[in-house]
């Protein structure tokens, strides 16, 4: 190693310090550090220095202290405080993608948990979950469809939604059951600057009824009606009162695979009315109809934060609700193929975890 001394640059440093300047490659700080140490070695003051490469003054006092404590490999970047280094980044992503020992007694880490198990702080851990979009705390659920006739079903019913056929009306039919007429055990406090609305936790439950809804695929238009149960008799008057709203046009109709929809009465109706077509959806694929999205809206606008002091009430609720979307109503746009469901609808090998 070079002798140097307070302010003294060896030959060899020298050489590897004048390097880094006529590198094109060279970072612009690495660049800066071995001017300020260059400079310093031929008597430049502080001062000088720091108006010369344009850094601080204590910029320079540090580099120039770092060279003196550590030669060359002194002024190399080094960790942010806080930063993880490589070693414990790899450390953290490979443990959270692990379950936690069985003697820790815990389903899923927290940052706090793994970080003392890897004698880190969880800080450190939580930077390193951001980076790579690790969220322990959360879940989602999922399930195949088992259905013998998936492949065929999927394409039929996507089939309809972007390929519908000419001169007929498709819908998406489906009943949501048990929608409860809930009453809050105090009067809800509305909205102000800065405070959301508030209501009781507890509420008093004044009976259900259950929304069955057609939903018009090319208009976003919807059919309803509220009956006290969801048996098939329910089910064949909806169909009916259907069939009254589109006279005279084949009608598609997508429903699930639930047992009151293939009930002898309603195959029976249906054989006396040709014009109308039912197409089942996969088991466990409900949510390829459509109007499942239509429940999802008026469950959030206008049924979960309603409040209802008996079932009449919430029918005339629902009413309200589904006349004013009627009115501005637009048509939910499928976007997925059946060969992209189909990808994603079975079990089996999926593509190992990778980072590019």
């Amino acid at each position: 190693m070079a002798s140097r001394g307070v302010l003294g640059v060896g030959p060899s440093d020298r050489e590897v310090l004048e390097g880094w300047l006529r590198s094109p490659s060279i970072k612009a700080g690495l660049a800066q550090r071995a001017r300020i140490v260059l400079l310093a070695a031929d008597g430049v003051g502080t001062n000088a220095i720091a108006e010369r490469v344009g850094a601080a003054k204590q910029t320079v006092i540090t580099w120039k202290q770092r060279y003196v404590a550590e030669g060359v490999a002194g002024l190399d970047d080094r960790p942010k405080p806080g930063r993880p280094s490589d070693t414990d980044e790899i450390a953290v992503v490979l443990a959270t993608l692990e379950a936690p020992p069985e003697r820790l007694g815990v389903t899923h880490w927290s940052s706090r948990l793994l970080g003392k198990e890897l004698g880190l702080s969880n800080v450190t851990v939580a930077k390193v979950w951001k980076k790579w979009g690790l969220q322990p705390w959360r879940t989602e659920t999922f399930k195949f469809s088992t259905d013998p006739a998936l492949e065929a079903k999927v394409r039929d019913v996507v089939g309809l939604y972007l390929n519908p056929p000419d001169n007929a009306v498709v819908l998406s039919i489906d009943e949501k059951s048990q929608v409860q007429a809930l009453d809050r055990t105090a009067p809800i406090l509305p909205l102000r600057p800065g405070i959301p609305e508030k209501r009781t936790h507890d509420y008093r439950r004044h009976g259900t009824t259950t929304l069955f809804a057609a939903l018009e695929v090319a208009t976003g238009k919807v059919t309803d009606a509220c009956y006290p149960r969801h048996r098939h008799q329910e089910f064949l008057a909806f169909l009916k009162l259907v069939a009254k709203a589109y006279p005279r046009v084949p009608l598609h109709v997508v429903v699930d695979n639930y047992a009151t929809h293939k009930h002898p009465d309603v195959l029976a109706w249906l054989e006396r009315n040709p014009r109308i077509t039912l197409h089942f959806t996969p088991t466990s694929g409900s949510w390829l109809n459509m109007v499942e999205i239509f429940f999802g809206i008026i469950t959030r606008q206008a049924i979960r934060r309603g409040t209802h002091r008996s079932v009449r009430e919430l029918i005339d609720a629902i009413g309200r609700f589904i006349d004013g979307w009627n009115e501005r109503c637009e048509p939910f746009v499928w976007t997925k193929t059946a060969d992209q469901i189909l990808a994603h609808a079975r079990s089996g090998p999926r593509t190992s975890f990778t980072r590019h």
